[in-house]
């Protein structure tokens, strides 16, 4: 099986909207529970800036292989934090995941 790394990238809108307080710390609390999920490389956070698109924010990540992403996926925290933050307070949002074409 090839090992080629995964990222996982996802574009999203929140129930609190753009810019406000609630969305800085939903932000700032989901990248410390995210991050922190054994296999989960490279995390980052990032605030839309073009006008070609209406998602306001977005997480990437990186994972080694599939298995480590598979890990990530079924991991307690991440279906804790999905079930109790991501559902309730996300409005919308669009997923993709990549390797790197070879």
């Amino acid at each position: 099986m090839n090992q080629t790394s995964i990222k996982h990238m996802v574009v999203f809108n929140l129930h609190a909207g753009k810019d406000t307080l609630e969305a800085e710390q939903f932000l700032k609390s989901s990248a410390q529970e995210l991050a922190a999920i054994p296999g989960v490389e490279q995390f980052e956070v990032f605030r839309q800036v073009s006008t070609k698109t209406d998602y306001d924010y977005g997480f990437s990540m990186v994972f080694a292989d599939r298995a480590a992403y598979q890990a990530y996926n079924v991991h307690p925290v991440h279906i804790h934090y999905v079930a109790e933050r991501w559902v309730k307070e996300v409005s919308r949002f669009q997923e993709i995941d990549l390797t790197i074409f070879e």
